[in-house]
């Protein structure tokens, strides 16, 4: 695996980022790395996000060049873990209103739509990470024959519960917000409610697998 390049990010933290594509086998090192330096001293703050990883350290304790050589090694001596081996199904109706890109995607893909959602529906996917915004949920393990660019002008608004395509990603917006993704069908589960424990439904390292309630052509 490519060596990651550490750097600081202001006064007080270390970035560790390895480069592009994700990969599982990255993110699953990342995850056991982010294990091992919660338990370092003067650690504030562990950011696990794909790709890479931000340590924030106590500014008036942590020596951050120190601190860079002993997180290079880290990473060497890491071993690859999943924090979750959880399986979680997501319904989803795909097309018309809920999946407007739907047909973007069969399109760029050269796909029939069926087809484009047979073959979503079957992979099994990973969560990443959970960003962008709370329960925002970046799975990996989109088939290469679905990759698809994000829309050249992002929507102002995009439904709570739309299932989207980005490049190589595939992700669930968990709030309505503004997004770039060709949006392709929406799901009624809850992806974020800050009133359950944990608030986010899925974690890093879960499984993820949708199911068609519909296909609206």
């Amino acid at each position: 695996m490519t060596e990651p390049r550490i750097y600081p990010f202001g006064d007080s933290a270390l970035v560790c980022e390895v480069p592009a594509p994700a990969t599982l086998a990255c993110q699953e090192r990342i995850w056991a790395l982010a294990q091992a330096v919660r338990e370092w001293a003067h650690v504030v703050e562990v950011v696990p996000g794909m790709n890479n990883l931000t340590i924030v350290f106590d500014p008036m304790a942590a020596d951050l060049e120190a601190r860079a050589a002993e997180l290079a090694l880290a990473w060497a001596s890491a071993v690859g873990t999943r924090p979750s081996t959880r399986e979680v199904e997501i319904p989803v109706r795909y097309g018309g209103a809920d999946g407007p890109d739907l047909q973007v995607v069969a399109d760029h893909t050269g796909l029939a739509i069926d087809d484009v959602v047979r073959r979503h529906s079957s992979a099994e996917y990973v969560v990443f990470f959970v960003g962008f915004q709370p329960g925002f949920a970046y799975l990996g393990g989109l088939e290469a024959s679905l990759h698809t660019p994000r829309r050249a002008v992002p929507r102002l608004e995009v439904p709570a519960g739309s299932v989207g395509i980005g490049g190589e990603q595939t992700g669930i917006y968990p709030t309505a917000s503004p997004g770039g993704w060709q949006l392709i069908g929406r799901t009624p589960a809850q992806l974020f409610d800050p009133l359950r424990d944990p608030p986010t439904l899925l974690q890093p390292g879960d499984r993820v697998r949708f199911t068609v309630l519909e296909i609206v052509r």
